[in-house]
């Protein structure tokens, strides 16, 4: 799909990047250096729009006519962020806690050009199976989610035998609503 802009996806996922091109979109990839850290006291489903409207932000003084795209993911479990696991004990972890529960995937993506910027979001209800601990282990150890929220990705091996239901998007479990991707730049 070609725009009158050039599109710029600030992105170093190759989920992302896999599903804009999949969505027929041509863009260039440039990635933010960004603190993805947040205000404590934000309620958690803020998180998602305001880290994605901050890594947009970094590109503010820096475009001319493009159009950028900015994401970011969260998982929560019980109110609690899971964000992407610093190592192997706690990408284990969060699947144990993961495991035989429901928990809610939100994907925030930021549009902005020179003159203006459009937020959105979008929450997913992903239902697990009640996973092993030989399960897990040999998901963390073949797969080494470490780039993962949640410590898992949907279109790994951990998604096909362990989502049990989801209620909503399966694009935004992935890390991208394409849906709502496509509809906002077609009235950006």
């Amino acid at each position: 799909m070609n725009f009158n802009h050039p599109l710029i996806l600030a992105s170093s996922s190759p989920r992302r990047q896999h599903l804009m091109k999949e969505a027929g979109f041509q863009f260039t990839i440039q990635v933010p250096d960004i603190d993805e850290s947040f205000p404590h006291e934000l309620p958690v489903n803020f998180v998602p729009k305001y880290l994605a409207e901050k890594k947009a932000k970094i590109f503010q003084s820096k475009i001319t006519n493009e159009i950028v795209i900015t994401s970011d993911t969260i998982v929560i479990l019980n109110s609690a962020i899971l964000n992407k696991p610093r190592d192997r004990a706690e990408a284990i972890s969060m699947l144990t806690r993961l495991s035989g529960q429901t928990h809610t995937v939100i994907t925030a993506v930021c549009l902005m050009s020179k003159e203006k910027m459009d937020c959105f979001d979008d929450h997913t209800k992903v239902t697990f199976k009640k996973l092993t601990q030989e399960e897990i282990e040999f998901y963390v150890d073949t797969y080494k989610p470490y780039d993962k929220a949640g410590a898992y990705g949907a279109q790994d091996w951990i998604g096909m035998v362990a989502i049990k239901k989801i209620n909503g998007s399966y694009f935004t479990v992935m890390g991208m609503p394409m849906h709502l991707v496509y509809s906002h730049l077609m009235d950006f």
